[in-house]
């Protein structure tokens, strides 16, 4: 696999449709990387991958560790390797924090990993409970649990997908938390940094499975993905 790919096992309009179910296995998942995120069947909690070990953090907030045989309906991995490291030091609100990252692109027409470790003044996350397929992720996100979370170190990992790619990926900045203690975690709503370092590395192409399962083969894709991407990640 080219070291600069990211992998797709799904694209994500199936997901913010309703289907939640497609029985791929993270053992093919991570034929194909060892950091990312993404979800779980039947949407139940938050992914997040680093060094090839598989977190799920759960509706209810609780945090484990999962194998290879668990299943999935949308993961976003690659092999990741910085090409580029970066320090963000003192105090900063969310939309700094963000600005900063951002600043970091090159382009904002690629992709790319952030790996982020840091202390944070302040964290706010969500994750989802298990779900029945069909109902659209929009619905589901509107009623969403969050964590909130204060002084606290830990890793986020995630990407930059550009707003053209909003039917295959997450666009803009998608991030998932994991504590150091791994305890707390979760798909970033919000943070305050205090000390943080980044590393990015550039995607310049992407690997797309596309599933075969009978309601993705039928389905008629008419939502409008981008829209509901932006109140479902919000």
């Amino acid at each position: 696999m080219n070291k600069h790919e990211v992998y797709l096992c799904a694209p994500v309009n199936a997901l913010v449709e309703g289907i939640y179910e497609e029985k791929i296995p993270f053992s093919e998942v991570k034929k194909r990387g060892d950091f990312g995120l993404g979800t779980f069947d039947h949407l139940d909690g938050e992914m997040i991958m680093l060094n090839s070990r598989i977190w799920q953090i759960r509706g209810d907030g609780r945090v484990q560790e999962v194998g290879d045989e668990a299943l999935t309906p949308f993961a976003c991995v690659c092999f990741f390797q910085a090409q580029k490291h970066a320090v963000l030091g003192g105090d900063h609100d969310y939309e700094d924090f963000l600005g900063w990252l951002e600043g970091l692109l090159p382009s904002p027409n690629l992709l790319y990993a952030f790996h982020i470790e840091g202390t944070f003044s302040y964290i706010r996350t969500r994750s989802v409970p298990k779900q029945e397929c069909y109902r659209p992720l929009v619905e589901v996100a509107a009623e969403q649990p969050t964590f909130e979370f204060e002084n606290i170190t830990g890793t986020l990992a995630g990407f930059y997908t550009p707003a053209f790619m909003a039917s295959l990926s997450v666009p803009g900045m998608h991030l998932h938390f994991l504590s150091a203690d791994e305890q707390h975690g979760g798909h970033l709503l919000e943070c305050r940094p205090h000390q943080a370092r980044a590393g990015v590395q550039v995607l310049d192409t992407m690997e797309l499975g596309l599933p075969t399962s009978d309601a993705y083969l039928h389905w008629d894709f008419h939502r409008d993905i981008g829209r509901d991407l932006e109140k479902a990640e919000k």
